[in-house]
Parts: structure tokens; C-alpha cells; sequence
């Protein structure tokens, strides 16, 4: 006898300790109880027959409310009752996950002579993502190699990793350290977070897309993301430019870097 229940996010992750409370066609609570880690209700309390609604809350989530039917055995199956987040933002469950570089891209793109686009990536990089119970409070931290930049062109990138521009050898790295998470619409955020590049620390939005999670085939979870900012390249101390006719600028002022990242669900990334 009784009611069952599994409490699920829109991405299929159960949802621990959510609540479940049952209510009666006058309104009366007639019984209260908790998921388990595994999101699932089993409560053996017995129940007269008839329609029930069942209310389902978690923290952070919006509540979701159904129809139970209980037969004259006295049980009721409700089946998978899906929360979203409030706002509408998803994210992964929470805990640690690390970045894969061999399956994640850091890009940047330039214009260039105003009329076409120089496409560049950096690759050698690593990053840890905390997601934490309080979502907006989770964390993101990379490390770039600055000399790892690529765009396909031997002399160019001697140049990009000069004093003109990276100068590498000064400043090895690009940092990352997020300072903060606010929702922007279904499955979507704004991280915010201070960039160090060139010797220069500024505050960089990144926009945010979170894309779901699957199984990989090492046994793991991964989580896929994709960001997006602009960056002015004044603001980190790359003032080098050269003009050619009519005023134009051979490289632009304004850098897009998108990234497309993959990330493991633990703290290390599977041997493979």
C-alpha cells in the first residue's frame, strides 16, 4: 500500500530530498513525504480510494503538481514528476567536473584588413567546473598556455606570441576565475568572472549556454557547454597596430572567443 513517485530534473538527474506532500479534493494534507538519494518516494502509508494532487518541491526548483489515482488496493503510482529550475536555467547535478581538452575548443577570432576574419585557438588549457547546491554560487577556474595559440600560420603566430601581443614569455598564462553565476533564460547563464591576460586583470562576462549531459564510452558522465564573449584587446594592454589604406586597421580592435567545452563528470578525467 501507499505512493511512489521519482522526482526528476528536465535533464534526468534525480532529484534528492525534494518533498512530496498529498492533498485530498477538500485541500487537507493527508501525508508528507521525502525522495531518497536516488529521487524516488516509496510511502507505505495506506490511503483511501480516490484522486489525489500531489505537490512536488525542491530548493532551487519550481514546483510541479499531478493527478494521483488510488485504486482500492490503496496504492498509487505517480510515475517521473519533472522540476526545472527556477528561472528556467539548467545546470548539471552538482559536484566537481573537469574539463577535457581533447574534446573542447578555446577560439578566438580577429578581423581582419576589415573585409575577412583570422580564426585562432589555444591548445593547451585546463579547467575545473563546481557546480554547487546554491547554483549561483559555483565556480569555474582555467588555466591557458598562451604560447599553445594556433591559427594555422607559422609567422603569425611568432607574431601573436611576441611583445606585441601575448608576449609569452613574460606572461605565460591566461587565467580565468569566475566571481559569480546569474540566470539569463531556459538553459542559459551569465558567468562572471575576472580574466588575467598580458599582465591585466579585467571583469569578463562569459554567456553561457549549458547543452545537457550523456554517457561517454570510458564509463563516465560529461556535461557539454558553449560560451561566448568579446574582448577589447586595448583593455589588456595590446595596443600594437598597423593601418593600412584608408585608415584601416590590419588587425581589429575587437577579439570574439567562443568556447566549446566538454566536461567529465569528477575530479580528474578518465585514462583512456
Amino acid at each position: 500500500m501507499g505512493l511512489s513517485a521519482r522526482i526528476r530534473t528536465r535533464d534526468g538527474w534525480a532529484l534528492p530530498h525534494a518533498v512530496v506532500t498529498v492533498t485530498d479534493m477538500t485541500g487537507a494534507q493527508v501525508l508528507r513525504a521525502e525522495a531518497d538519494d536516488e529521487g524516488a518516494v516509496h510511502d507505505a502509508s495506506s490511503l483511501a480510494p480516490g484522486p489525489y494532487t500531489v505537490i512536488v518541491t525542491a530548493v532551487g526548483y519550481g514546483p510541479a503538481a499531478a493527478t494521483a489515482l488510488v485504486t482500492a488496493t490503496g496504492r498509487a503510482d505517480v510515475g517521473t514528476v519533472v522540476l526545472a529550475r527556477q528561472g528556467g536555467a539548467e545546470l548539471p547535478p552538482p559536484g566537481p567536473w573537469t574539463v577535457d581538452p581533447a574534446h573542447s575548443t578555446v577560439a578566438a577570432t580577429a578581423q581582419h584588413l576589415g573585409i575577412t576574419s583570422v580564426h585562432g585557438r589555444f591548445t593547451e588549457f585546463s579547467a575545473r567546473v563546481d557546480i554547487a547546491q546554491d547554483v549561483e554560487k559555483s565556480r569555474v577556474e582555467a588555466v591557458i598556455k598562451a604560447a599553445s595559440i594556433d591559427t594555422g600560420n607559422g609567422m603569425r603566430d611568432g607574431h601573436l606570441k611576441s611583445a606585441d601581443f601575448l608576449d609569452v614569455e613574460t606572461y605565460p598564462e591566461i587565467t580565468y576565475r569566475s566571481t559569480g553565476l546569474t540566470p539569463a533564460g531556459p538553459d542559459r547563464w551569465t558567468v562572471h568572472g575576472q580574466l588575467g591576460m598580458h599582465g591585466v586583470v579585467r571583469e569578463v562576462d562569459l554567456d553561457l549556454s549549458y547543452l545537457g549531459t550523456g554517457a561517454d564510452p570510458w564509463g563516465g558522465t560529461r556535461a557539454a557547454f558553449k560560451a561566448t564573449a568579446e574582448l577589447k584587446r586595448e583593455d589588456f594592454a595590446m595596443n600594437y597596430n598597423q593601418i593600412v589604406q584608408a585608415g584601416i586597421a590590419a588587425i581589429g580592435a575587437t577579439l570574439k572567443v567562443e568556447l566549446d567545452i566538454q566536461a567529465v563528470q569528477g575530479d580528474s578525467l578518465p585514462s583512456v
